[in-house]
């Protein structure tokens, strides 16, 4: 007789887990899921919290150690909820020498952000990634998911003004 371990219960009753436990029940709840449970986890709640985290460790018998290792390794993934637009500043090596530091504290300077944080109306989020693999357009933003190349302040300020006045 084998015994079967139970599932864990999902942190929440929200019918958003019925979605990420599909995607684990699809992988068969082991390792290789994890990458994909965890997109699911932030499409269907916009981020990866503590206990979103825990649940996934759980159900897929991995190490909690593991699955945060994941989600702070990837720059896609985001552990605190995000504003309704994201500006993500590339800080590789062809973007740093081209100015991207100068846009990080241009950001901070004018607008009031640093790396990881959301503005005060849930507006903005300002995110850093170590290479996006466009050194051609150095410096890269990527502005809502649409990269854009060359960017320079002047640029910055632009999107930025689009995004908190509409």
């Amino acid at each position: 007789m084998t015994a079967t371990l139970a599932s864990p219960a999902p942190p929440t009753d929200d019918r958003r887990w019925k979605q990420v436990e599909a995607t684990m029940r699809r992988n068969g709840f082991t390792r290789h899921a994890l990458i994909e449970t965890l997109h699911t986890v932030q499409d269907g709640f916009g981020f990866l919290d503590d206990p979103a985290l825990r649940y996934v460790a759980q159900s897929l018998r991995l190490p909690l150690s593991t699955v945060y290792g994941v989600a702070t390794f990837y720059h896609n993934f985001s552990l605190k909820p995000q504003g309704r637009h994201s500006c993500v500043v590339c800080t590789g090596t062809a973007c740093y020498i081209h100015r991207a530091q100068a846009l990080l504290d241009h950001f901070e300077q004018v607008h009031g952000l640093s790396d990881g944080q959301t503005d005060a109306d849930g507006n903005v989020t300002l995110l850093t990634a170590r290479c996006l693999g466009t050194c051609g357009m150095a410096p890269a933003v990527v502005f809502d998911g649409q990269l854009a190349g060359d960017v320079d302040e002047a640029i910055l300020d632009e999107r930025m003004k689009e995004w908190t006045t509409s």
